[in-house]
């Protein structure tokens, strides 16, 4: 099972993070991912790809089901804090340096999609910000949906590419 995890690796974080939404997250169900794979003996199993992507998904609910009852928790004890007279409601805002950080990222990306080339940022804000779909875009901008789509990816790693720097 160590051969197989270790080829499908990185496809297996890029899939935990789109379903966690946070690579720290997804680096530590992956690592959970290891330890379960290589824990034991489970006999021969037909199709290894398939057994990490189920044990994947799996532990990315779990880390779900965990995280929403962490927060539903804290809600509740924040709660019953303020309903005490004599103690001060507790602040669950960000940080100012988690806030700062939030406003340096906006502006970061907001610059990004200024620098787009002049096609793909106008079909990626129709789509991103305007919220069209594809179909609507090509009909508007009278180019085909793969056209659309090919503009997007364009938008897409360009973006990647400027969060990255």
């Amino acid at each position: 099972m160590t051969g197989a995890y270790a080829e499908f690796r990185e496809e297996l974080r890029r899939f935990l993070i789109a379903r966690l939404g946070d690579a720290a997250e997804a680096d530590d169900a992956l690592q959970e991912l290891w330890i379960r794979a290589n824990a034991g003996d489970s006999g021969p199993i037909a199709n290894p790809r398939a057994y990490l992507y189920r044990a994947a998904q799996n532990l990315a609910l779990d880390v779900v089901r965990s995280r929403t009852s962490r927060q539903r928790r804290d809600r509740e004890w924040a709660d019953s804090l303020r309903d005490r007279a004599f103690i001060e409601p507790v602040d669950l805002s960000p940080n100012a340096e988690a806030a700062m950080l939030a406003r340096e990222d906006a502006a970061a990306l907001a610059s990004a999609i200024a620098a787009l080339p002049e096609k793909a940022g106008q079909v990626f804000r129709l789509h991103k910000i305007d919220g069209l779909s594809h179909a609507d875009i090509a009909a508007r901008l009278g180019i085909s949906r793969s056209g659309v789509e090919k503009h997007i990816a364009v938008a897409m790693a360009h973006l990647r590419r400027a969060m990255a720097d």
